[in-house]
């Protein structure tokens, strides 16, 4: 079978959430189906490391696709074509963006509905094109797949769509995590926070990622219980808005948070390792990767009572309400004090974390596409 894949968010040293999951998931699905072609469709120049397997072709069509405008061109005009004459059998695509005037059977896998809940977070060119797209991709896709099962009744009710059609494929975390033995955890924090202790919160500057509050909040842990404590900030600054100047220009103890940008895998690890504990509040998430990380670590997670979170932590996390700064500083203050809550969460996350791997990951995907195909009369052979 020739199987055509969206691989244009495999970009080299800039891989983050969807396509970290892409690039996890593709590598093992390649290796594990030799007897399947794989048409890789970039949107540039790509990177040789990402060609996993001799049953992989890449393809560049160009161009590159960064904007709505270049969306539809690329989505709606060039990929129809390019998947006819690759006389592709089925199309893959990581990220959800689907060609809607194409025929051939696809798997489309949408992580969140962020767009739909929480429209002012974008920009509007994104947020329109979003909110006119998504839906018609979820009607047209053969089959879909998402990250939870909260996402998975998220799409179904918005979108209309049977919650039969949908799978869940939970993320995973690399093997690179795991804990740190206390030298190692005394160097992370000599590299990071010179030498104090430190939360850690990590993701993007987005708006969802509710880092303007978490701000104030360990800004008010500081005020009412002065400490040596450290706030750590992984993540771009891409999306640092007015929101969250107006946050920092309040935060008294400026001088107490150290934003690290972002941070490559082995450093990542690192960082969380070294950390007391995640805080990590977003109030809109379809999954939650750093959290998934931080228990694979042994690092206890502050979490947001909100969306997939509790269904990803379960009763490996301490909850907060994201849109209560009183109530996020009262959750980093527990774990921070209270010793025999922060053991239990680090043993019970350690437990937790065995559930989402990578190679769960692409078996799952694999038996995804599989019913993807089963549902269009494909047989794969």
């Amino acid at each position: 079978m020739r199987i055509a894949v969206n691989t244009r968010l495999l970009l080299k040293d800039k891989l983050e959430g969807i396509g970290w999951f892409t690039h996890e998931i593709l590598r093992r699905m390649v290796l594990a189906h030799p007897e399947h072609d794989f048409l890789f469709l970039f949107d540039r120049a790509f990177d040789k490391r990402f060609v996993y397997a001799p049953n992989v072709t890449p393809v560049v069509l160009w161009p590159p696709t960064r904007h709505p405008l270049l969306y539809r061109l690329w989505f709606d005009h060039l990929l129809p074509r390019r998947l006819k004459a690759l006389k592709a059998d089925a199309f893959i695509s990581p990220d959800g963006f689907i060609a809607l005037h194409s025929p051939v059977p696809t798997l489309a896998v949408i992580h969140d509905l962020n767009f739909e809940h929480y429209p002012e977070d974008l920009p509007r060119a994104y947020r329109d094109y979003y909110r006119s797209y998504f839906p018609r991709f979820a009607r047209h896709a053969t089959r879909l797949a998402t990250v939870s099962e909260f996402s998975r009744r998220d799409i179904a009710t918005r979108y209309d769509v049977d919650e039969g059609r949908i799978d869940v494929v939970y993320n995973g975390v690399s093997d690179l995590f795991g804990p740190l033995d206390e030298s190692a955890k005394q160097a992370a924090r000599a590299q990071f926070t010179d030498g104090a202790p430190y939360f850690i919160s990590v993701g993007s500057l987005h708006p969802r990622k509710n880092i303007a509050r978490l701000l104030l909040a360990f800004d008010q842990l500081l005020a009412q219980h002065p400490t040596e404590l450290r706030l750590l900030v992984v993540g771009e600054r891409f999306w640092w808005d007015e929101r969250m100047e107006q946050a920092w220009q309040q935060v008294k103890h400026q001088d107490r948070v150290v934003f690290a940008g972002r941070l490559a895998q082995e450093q990542l690890r690192k960082a969380l390792g070294g950390a007391h504990a995640l805080a990590f509040v977003s109030y809109f998430e379809g999954f939650g990767i750093p959290v998934a990380e931080a228990m694979r670590c042994g690092v206890p997670v502050v979490a947001a009572e909100s969306t997939c979170l509790p269904e990803i932590a379960g009763d490996a996390a301490h909850y907060c309400d994201p849109f209560s700064v009183a109530d996020i500083s009262r959750a980093l203050f527990d774990v921070w004090c209270d010793h025999a809550l922060h053991d239990q969460l680090r043993v019970t996350g350690l437990k937790r974390s065995a559930r989402y791997t990578w190679d769960k990951a692409a078996e799952s995907l694999w038996t995804s596409f599989e019913r993807m195909c089963n549902d269009a009369g494909l047989r794969i052979a």
